[in-house]
C-alpha cells in the first residue's frame, strides 16, 4: 500500500511539471525553438517569411575606386525571420518596424585591398567623419574637445609627433576622451619629395612617440597638406597603416569667418563625407554650430573607424 502511494505521489509531481513548463521563456531552450514547432500553421510567420525576401539586401565588397580610391564595403541585411515573429506576436499582426535584421559581412574587406589612399567612407553610409590634424594651434585644442565631449561626438586626431613629445598632457587627454589618435608624421614634412627611408622614419618615429603616451599603435596616417606619392602609400601599407585623405575641407587655415565655413562644409557634405579641420579659431568658434547642422541633415559623425568599418 505505501509503495502505492509513493507511485501515485511521483506520477502526480511530474503530471505537475509538465502542466508547468513553459517551453519560450525555459532558459535552456534557445530563441525560436518554440516557434519553429508551431511556425507550420502560423499565418504572421508565413506572412513575415513571404515579405522578407524584398528586405534583404546583399553585401558590398570593398573595393578600389578609379576616382575615390580605396573605399569601405557595406554589411548586407537579412530578416531575422524568428526573431521579427517573437516581436510581433505581442501584436498579432504585421508591422515593419518590428522586423529584426542580421548584418551579412562582404567577402571582401579593405584589408585585402592592394596600397591605395582612402578619401571617403562608403557612399551611402549615412555618417561624416571630423579629420583634424594637430601640428600648431595648441591654444585652440581644449575648448575644441569641450565641444566634442558636451556634444557626444568622436573625432579622429591626426596628431604630428613633434607636438605630441610638447605635449603629452594633450595627447592624452584626447586618448582618454575616447578620440581616435592617427599618424601625421614626425616634423610636417612634404612627404612626397622623400624617399622610402625618410618616409619610413617619419611614420615610425611618430608612431612610437604616439604608442608611448597612448599604449596603442595608430593604424591612420595622414601626410601633412595631403601631400603624397605612391611610396607614401605603399611604405605606410608595408606598415600595416591605411593612408587617409580628405573629401569636404573646411579651409579654416584661410581664417574664414564662421557662416563661410559651415555654408562651405554644408555645400559639400555627402554620406561617407571625411571632414578637414585644424585646431584654429574658427573651429574653435564654430565647432558646435557645425554639429548641430550636420545631425540636423541627418547624419551621425563618427571616428574613421566607425566610418570606414562595414557596419551600417
Amino acid at each position: 500500500m505505501i509503495r502505492w502511494q509513493q507511485f501515485a505521489q511521483l506520477f502526480l509531481f511530474i503530471l505537475l511539471v509538465i502542466l508547468t513548463w513553459k517551453v519560450p521563456n525555459h532558459p535552456f531552450i534557445k530563441d525560436g525553438a518554440f516557434i519553429t514547432v508551431s511556425k507550420q500553421n502560423d499565418s504572421l510567420y508565413k506572412e513575415i517569411e513571404q515579405k522578407a525576401k524584398q528586405y534583404d539586401e546583399k553585401p558590398e565588397d570593398a573595393y578600389i575606386d578609379d576616382v575615390w580610391k580605396k573605399t569601405p564595403g557595406r554589411n548586407g541585411v537579412k530578416v531575422n525571420i524568428n526573431k521579427s515573429y517573437k516581436k510581433m506576436m505581442k501584436k498579432g499582426m504585421f508591422d515593419e518596424s518590428y522586423l529584426v535584421f542580421d548584418e551579412i559581412p562582404p567577402q571582401q574587406s579593405l584589408k585585402d585591398l592592394a596600397a591605395s589612399p582612402i578619401y571617403r567612407g562608403h557612399p551611402k553610409k549615412e555618417m561624416v567623419a571630423f579629420l583634424i590634424n594637430v601640428s600648431w594651434g595648441t591654444e585652440h585644442v581644449p575648448k575644441i574637445l569641450h565641444t566634442l565631449k558636451n556634444n557626444h561626438v568622436k573625432a579622429t586626431f591626426f596628431i604630428e609627433g613633434k607636438w605630441a613629445k610638447e605635449h603629452v598632457d594633450y595627447v592624452r587627454m584626447i586618448a582618454e576622451q575616447g578620440h581616435t589618435i592617427g599618424n601625421h608624421a614626425y616634423n610636417h614634412p612634404d612627404m612626397a619629395r622623400m624617399s622610402k627611408q625618410e618616409i619610413e622614419s617619419q611614420i615610425v618615429q611618430t608612431n612610437e612617440i604616439l604608442h608611448s603616451i597612448t599604449e596603442k599603435e595608430p593604424k591612420w596616417f595622414a601626410p601633412p597638406s595631403g601631400s603624397y606619392s605612391n611610396l607614401v602609400v605603399a611604405t605606410a601599407h608595408q606598415l600595416k597603416m591605411e593612408t587617409i585623405l580628405w573629401t569636404v575641407d573646411t579651409i579654416d587655415w584661410k581664417k574664414p569667418s564662421v557662416s563661410v565655413m559651415l555654408n562651405r562644409v554644408m555645400n559639400h557634405i555627402h554620406p561617407g563625407a571625411t571632414i578637414l579641420m585644424h585646431p584654429t579659431p574658427v573651429i574653435e568658434n564654430g565647432l558646435e554650430q557645425l554639429i548641430e547642422l550636420i545631425k540636423a541633415e541627418g547624419y551621425r559623425i563618427g571616428t574613421i573607424d566607425e566610418l570606414l568599418s562595414e557596419k551600417r
